[in-house]
């Protein structure tokens, strides 16, 4: 019998620490509703970047794992903001 597993593609992705992610989440609960929901995807993900950039939150080496990781989760992101609205 062939064993005709294929290999998935192994990409590197450094881990976000439980402190970071809170002050991530921390950043994105102060951000107002109007951006969240009104921005791009891209131009929000840039937006909340520039935040945690200025307070001084990330380092240059973690932008991109960052970017990657409001990526997946805009869809959450928009939905707790329309939640604030419903509130």
């Amino acid at each position: 019998m062939l064993n005709t597993k294929e290999q998935m593609p192994t990409t590197r992705v450094s881990p976000i620490n439980s402190s970071k992610l809170h002050q991530l989440w921390t950043v994105i609960d102060e951000t107002h509703t109007n951006i969240l929901l009104g921005f791009s995807d891209t131009e929000l993900i840039q937006q909340l970047l520039r935040q945690l950039e200025s307070r001084g939150l990330i380092s240059h080496e973690e932008v991109s794992t960052i970017s990657s990781y409001l990526g997946s989760r805009v869809p959450l992101i928009r939905d707790l903001a329309r939640a604030r609205i419903a509130m």
